[in-house]
């Protein structure tokens, strides 16, 4: 399990670069991961709030698989997994993006 993470934050940061890329993000240099982290919200809440924010961002499977793996992961292995994906240079256009998903998922 443990040689799972390594591999799991590169696929993630991949799908949510790779998606993510023709969906709006906004720039964020410190990013706020508790919301990720900590939050409550279920699958079908992370999405409605993902495709509220970037329809196209959420039809990607393996942004919806990372995103179920993730949210179906305890809160020390999420933690994790969020600062590895915040870690990636590449994903740094689009942690505003997820950040504001994970504010406002509870809306949906």
């Amino acid at each position: 399990m443990m040689e799972r993470v390594p591999i799991t934050l590169a696929v993630a940061g991949g799908a949510v670069a790779l998606s993510l890329a023709t969906g709006a993000g906004i720039a964020s240099a410190d990013p706020r991961l508790d919301s990720a982290v900590n939050t409550s919200c279920s699958y079908p809440q992370v999405m409605g709030a993902l495709n509220a924010q970037s329809p196209m961002a959420g039809e990607s499977p393996m942004v919806q698989s990372v995103l179920r793996q993730f949210l179906d992961s305890p809160r020390d292995q999420r933690q994790r997994m969020a600062e590895g994906i915040a870690a990636q240079p590449a994903n740094q256009p689009y942690l505003g993006l997820l950040q504001t998903v994970f504010d406002t998922c509870n809306n949906f």
